[in-house]
């Protein structure tokens, strides 16, 4: 209990504080991507792959590890380019994205370096090279890109989207058409489901694309002598974003007198021990982990029910 109670204590140093730990790979030639370290479990190198008859392209075989069957996505396949080619010598990352566990199959472990994520950006627009990616950073004069994962998973793997019946009636159609929800996600394909699951209930979303972009848009409507309260009924934000990530965002609304109460749901992928811990020092109202949509669901009705 006392290293679990260790672990905790040292990666929630890092909430609050607009940092994270990147691990930098490579997929194919000398390009770097990055992942954040909250997502990865283990580094391995590529044991025998079992093939799955019928399963994606992009999956090249499942794994046994620790009496559990893990799908091995190639990361060059995933994103675009060819398969990878030399599998013996490639590294496999296990994650867990989602609850759920998979592994990316890489070319090369580079290491892991800890970064503010002031210096991760949104990948240029127009060079076609956005399509994959969140972000983009410089880690020694090299440009590394952070690759959209859950886009990834949503193509392999898509997850279910409606919401089962009995959770809305009637009566909460009526009153979520009065409210409006600010929702915050870098991720294109994660702003698309959430929006289609929220405006399923009847609400009205506004999107934003990162928390530097939502903190801007809450200043904004404070200096308009208004409190972000009285427009959203709630913000549903991501964790991990560039340029300001959901913990920083959520510590400086609680650090402003005019949003003090403002109802913040942190909905991300990431999942573990760690989340209770990081929620409660940012001061969030509540965690949901990505992406279910009876989960979210749940948590806008209760809020319309009971705000």
């Amino acid at each position: 209990m006392a290293g679990v109670l260790e672990s905790v204590n040292q990666r929630t140093k890092l909430v609050g504080e607009n940092r994270l730990e990147l691990l930098l790979f490579r997929v194919r030639g000398k390009q770097l991507y990055g992942i954040n370290v909250f997502k990865v479990k283990e580094i391995i190198q590529c044991p025998r792959l079992t093939s799955l008859p019928g399963s994606n392209r992009v999956v090249r075989g499942v794994v046994h590890i620790r009496s559990g069957t893990t799908p091995i996505l190639d990361m060059s396949l995933a994103t675009g380019g060819p398969p990878l080619e030399e599998v013996a010598g490639a590294f496999v990352i296990i994650t867990e994205y989602n609850g759920a566990t998979q592994g990316f199959l890489v070319a090369s472990v580079d290491k892991i370096i800890n970064m503010n994520w002031e210096h991760i950006h949104p990948p240029p627009k127009g060079t076609g090279r956005e399509h994959y990616l969140t972000a983009v950073t410089e880690v020694e004069d090299h440009i590394v890109e952070i690759i959209d994962v859950e886009k990834i998973l949503a193509e392999v793997s898509p997850v279910k989207e409606d919401i089962s019946e009995g959770i809305i009636n009637d009566e909460v159609r009526t009153e979520a058409s009065t409210k409006k929800v600010l929702i915050v996600d870098d991720s294109k394909i994660a702003r698309k489901q959430i929006s289609r699951c929220l405006e399923k209930i009847g609400v009205e979303v506004i999107a934003l694309e990162d928390g530097k972009q939502a903190w801007e848009h809450l200043k904004g409507i404070v200096d308009e002598g208004e409190r972000p309260q009285d427009r959203y009924m709630m913000l549903v934000s991501d964790i991990e974003m560039p340029e300001m990530d959901g913990y920083t965002l959520t510590t400086h609304i609680r650090a402003n007198d005019a949003m003090q109460d403002f109802y913040v749901v942190l909905h991300s992928s990431l999942s573990g021990v760690f989340n209770q811990a990081m929620v409660e020092k940012v001061g969030a109202n509540d965690f949901i982990a990505k992406f279910d949509p009876d989960v979210l669901a749940d948590n806008v009705v209760s809020r319309i029910n009971n705000g």
